[in-house]
């Protein structure tokens, strides 16, 4: 599947696109980088004519079409049953470190707060498809520094409508709780459910937190627009086995719910974070300074996760 998803055109003396593949598979399955693999094998080529190649056959210039391979490499590994059917997705964005201080490739990354000793990181938004007890990667988006998030979750759409994928609900997490977000989903008629901050001392959302139990109700944002909003009164479990009285606040679009189904059905999208740890582990290490090569490993892992996936499935 991925021969025939992928051309990566590696064309010499010694090297061929089986070599590559191979070297590839074997650095991502182990999470290692080319070089150490490069070293194990009996047949192969130095690491670095691997990667001069790879660096020809991946340019920041042809980002986009890349990013569409990769998506039409995901959507070959889905089953063919969640084909045409109305499926749930979780939908967030996942960061991987970077280090690099050449100006040219922090064009690339975004900025965040500071984690794992930087604040620039290279970011991938994901799709993650939720059907019984089949779970996949079904749309990932490279995500720049001048993209918003109305226009990550626009261009994700897009992917899953594209690869046939019906959506039946959405769960998003803080980071997509924004009323352009928010307008466009009820001006789309999506569903969805959207995690809600809970933002001010006396005012604001944190208003909301009251009562001795469990409600749904509105609010309207400072820009004026009105949502329902599902107010979930929970006493979780600490850490020395004393609860604790906690409010989680979640927007509800086209979903007219009690608030404990609300949040039972909306812990399903921690799925994709396990996602986004199997990603770490099926990934190539690199510190090439190509963004179009690092974000091409980020994209090779959730390929080889799914890959993986619906192999067990089918098992």
């Amino acid at each position: 599947q991925l021969k025939a998803g992928l051309d990566l055109q590696a064309a010499g003396y010694r090297l061929s696109n089986e070599l590559a593949w191979d070297m590839l598979l074997k650095a991502g399955s182990e999470g290692r980088s080319l070089t150490s693999v490069s070293r194990e094998l009996a047949e192969t080529v130095h690491p670095n004519t691997v990667q001069g190649q790879l660096n020809k056959r991946f340019r920041v210039e042809t980002l986009r079409e890349q990013e569409r391979v990769q998506n039409d490499g995901l959507a070959a590994s889905l089953p063919q049953s969640v084909w045409g059917q109305a499926v749930d997705i979780a939908i967030d964005f996942h960061d991987e470190p970077s280090y690099s201080q050449v100006a040219e490739v922090r064009t690339y990354t975004c900025r965040s707060q500071a984690k794992a000793g930087t604040t620039h990181f290279w970011r991938i938004a994901s799709a993650y498809l939720m059907k019984k007890g089949q779970r996949f990667t079904v749309a990932l988006v490279y995500v720049l520094p001048e993209y918003s998030t109305l226009e990550v979750l626009k261009q994700l759409l897009y992917r899953m409508a594209h690869h046939r994928v019906v959506i039946r609900r959405l769960h998003m997490d803080k980071g997509f709780c924004q009323t352009d977000v928010i307008r466009y989903l009820q001006n789309q008629h999506i569903a969805a459910l959207i995690a809600c901050p809970i933002r001010g001392k006396q005012g604001g959302t944190r208003a909301l937190c009251h009562g001795r139990r469990s409600y749904n109700t509105t609010y309207t944002f400072g820009d004026g627009t009105q949502v329902p909003i599902a107010c979930v009164r929970t006493k979780p479990r600490g850490k020395h086995g004393k609860r604790r009285l906690k409010w989680l606040l979640f927007v509800t679009i086209g979903v007219s719910w009690p608030p404990r189904k609300v949040k039972r059905c909306y812990r399903r999208r921690f799925g994709i974070e396990s996602s986004y740890r199997l990603m770490r582990q099926w990934r190539i290490h690199s510190t090439s300074a190509n963004p179009a090569l690092r974000f091409f490993f980020y994209g090779l892992a959730f390929w080889l996760v799914n890959l993986w996936t619906l192999f067990c499935w089918r098992f």
